[in-house]
């Protein structure tokens, strides 16, 4: 009884002892070549990190030519990082010749990139379509033009480094400037990559993440002859105000018209008003001896002689 109580106390001290002490991990990493103490693995434990993700990185950098330390592992894990990413970032790096450190990547990881994309786009370079970018040449005639942009990833500036978007607002805005200076759109199609070349000499990728290859034209489309709609449009413009201009000249001469016939209105009321004093005047004149009889049979056969002439003429 005594010896199986023994050999009960010692396997569940064993297991205790294999529950908490990664055994299992630091033999496989000694066989590994990498020694990490059973200590450090427990403490590790402790501190809120897994053992394995740290012991298996060490073991894959180390067996890839890589000379890494648990500690910078464990500081990275404990800060949010992808510790087997940035391993794998480091050992194809390291295999391309790509000079890439553990700060480095680290850094870029903690960033929120992607820093294996990022290694891997510097090996293979990516290509960006542009959205189509329309432009106007100086003969007024719209282009529409599709371009691709090759690029690979900087990893010095993938820290602080603008992205894609501000590739393709560059490089949209250099084709746009190209083809605005350019004389004539004909020029523009018979020769597309004098745009790719003037656009790749401004050094559009400053203060990117990315290194331009090439920018490439894929597409060339006409548009609208952006310079006649202009003019149409002018001609519109012009017609308006020249009918603006009519209307207000119409409305005065209706205002002058109005003024004229009240004025006329007003000199027949006169005239009537007046001709209605001549009998009066006349009377007062035979009153007084002024005006004869005969005077006044001349004056009304000159009446009737200008009424009849007056007739005539009409």
């Amino acid at each position: 009884m005594d010896s199986l109580l023994i050999a009960a106390i010692v396997l569940v001290g064993l297991i205790v002892l294999l529950w908490v002490f990664p055994v299992a991990l630091w033999f496989q990493s000694l066989l590994s070549g990498v020694y990490v103490s059973l200590v450090q693995l427990l403490l590790m434990r402790w501190r809120g990190v897994n053992p394995r993700t740290i012991v298996y990185a060490l073991i894959t950098g180390t067996k890839a030519g890589l000379h890494l330390k648990a500690n910078e592992l464990e500081a990275h894990y404990l800060a949010k990082g992808n510790v087997t990413k940035v391993v794998m970032a480091l050992i194809s790096a390291n295999k391309a010749n790509i000079s890439l450190d553990f700060k480095m990547a680290s850094a870029i990881d903690l960033a929120g990139r992607d820093v294996l994309e990022a290694v891997q786009m510097s090996v293979n370079p990516k290509v960006i379509n542009t959205p189509p970018v329309t432009a106007v040449a100086k003969d007024g005639i719209q282009l529409i033009a599709k371009a691709r942009v090759t690029v690979r990833a900087n990893i010095k500036q993938l820290v602080g480094g603008a992205g894609e978007e501000t590739i393709l607002a560059r490089v949209g805005e250099g084709i746009v400037s190209s083809i605005g200076s350019s004389e004539s759109h004909k020029s523009v199609l018979e020769n597309p990559d004098s745009i790719s070349k003037l656009v790749l000499n401004k050094g559009l990728d400053a203060g990117t993440a990315y290194e331009i290859l090439s920018i490439d034209i894929a597409d060339i489309d006409v548009g609208k002859n952006i310079g006649a709609v202009l003019q149409m449009d002018q001609a519109e413009a012009d017609k308006n105000i020249a009918q603006a201009r009519a209307e207000e000249r119409r409305a005065m001469a209706v205002a002058l018209e109005q003024e004229m016939k009240a004025r006329t209105q007003e000199a027949k009321a006169k005239v009537i008003e007046a001709e209605t004093e001549v009998p009066l005047a006349m009377a007062e004149a035979f009153r007084s001896g002024n005006l004869g009889i005969m005077d006044y049979y001349r004056m009304k056969n000159i009446q009737a002689d200008t009424t009849m002439r007056e007739n005539i003429a009409k």
